[in-house]
């Protein structure tokens, strides 16, 4: 027997490698020093660049939203969702994205769609300013159904260590900024999908009224990388705290920030709720509750910032073609009380 017949292929791994060299490459910065296919990929960190430099990491996956993949049998966008997913919790704390590794295993490796999964990894890579260094693609037989395949990665970045932004300077008088999401982006895949295929009996390209799109999809729009806007408002703006709306929503990761003291008061109705959360609320009959501490809802970030501060940094990020909304507000917070509260 060789391992080829026990269903791992080497010479299509290293074809792999081969295949996607050159999109890798693009995403080089001047601090790498390696090609991809070594042992480990190398990056010459610019320490003289910084006066107390601290390294931020980071590790994710794309989740359920794959199935979603799987079903379309469009491979070309999760790559981004990935890198999203990664580089968006660590530009929360001020940190710029330095490099990216991900991981990939099938259980039996197609070099046709493997390649489109790291052309939407480059793809996000480019737009984060990151540089996508190395990897693992693995070929594990019988463990993956056919067609089927998990994605994850991981990335670090840094900031100067007196610019680190974990929530301690927000106080009452904060304003909260909210900016868009582009839709459902990586959370809450698991509810969706038992909504829209198995409640309401759906197709991936079931036309629904409200969606410009088939429902298969508006559930592939990819995650929103906010890197670039951020790190382009901590350049002229203090921001005292940067919530990014992942899983668990508002309600969950908003808290996560906040100081004890204080609480987060949100106007609902503040923001455009856009019509792939409505109908997923009503389609599976979900309690407003469980729709905000599920799916981020229309907004992917929430930003504290000073009082004087709100206008200018809508005003900014409209500039860059964000969409932002002043949601609500930081208030004094009574002994025991939520850290949050809906009005």
């Amino acid at each position: 027997m060789t391992y080829k017949s026990a269903g791992v292929d080497i010479d299509a791994g290293n074809k792999f490698v081969d295949l996607i060299r050159p999109m890798v490459r693009k995403t080089f910065r001047p601090e790498v020093i390696t090609d991809i296919g070594g042992f480990g990929g190398l990056f010459s960190f610019p320490a003289k660049k910084y006066k107390d430099p601290v390294l931020v990491s980071s590790t994710d996956g794309v989740g359920t939203k794959l199935k979603v993949a799987f079903m379309l049998g469009k491979h070309d966008t999760v790559g981004i969702d990935l890198v999203a997913m990664c580089v968006n919790d660590i530009v929360v704390q001020g940190a710029e994205p330095l490099f990216l590794l991900d991981y990939l295993a099938f259980g039996k490796l197609s070099l046709k769609v493997s390649t489109q999964i790291i052309k939407g990894v480059a793809k996000g890579c480019k737009e984060a300013g990151c540089a996508l260094i190395g990897g693992e693609t693995a070929e594990m037989p019988s463990f993956y159904k056919e067609r089927e395949y998990d994605l994850a990665g991981f990335t670090v970045g840094v900031v100067e260590r007196n610019k680190i932004i974990d929530g301690s300077a927000i106080q009452a008088g904060d304003q909260l900024i909210g900016i868009g999401s582009s839709g459902l982006h990586s959370n809450g895949y698991s509810l969706a999908r038992k909504v829209f295929f198995e409640y309401m009996r759906l197709k991936p390209d079931s036309q629904v009224p409200g969606l410009s799109r088939t429902v298969g999809q508006e559930l592939l729009v990819p995650t929103r990388i906010y890197v670039k806007p951020i790190l382009n408002l901590l350049k002229d703006f203090q921001i005292h705290g940067i919530a990014h709306i992942t899983g668990g929503g508002i309600t969950d990761n908003l808290p996560r920030v906040i100081p004890k003291g204080c609480k987060a008061v949100i106007h609902k109705g503040s923001w455009p709720v856009y019509p792939i959360f409505r109908i997923l609320q009503e389609g599976g009959n979900i309690e407003e509750e469980e729709m905000l501490r599920t799916f981020n809802n229309g907004i992917g970030m929430i930003l504290a910032v000073p009082l004087q501060e709100g206008e200018g940094i809508i005003s900014r990020l409209k500039s860059v073609k964000e969409k932002a909304y002043h949601i609500g507000e930081i208030v004094k917070a009574k002994p025991k009380e939520k850290a949050i509260q809906y009005k």
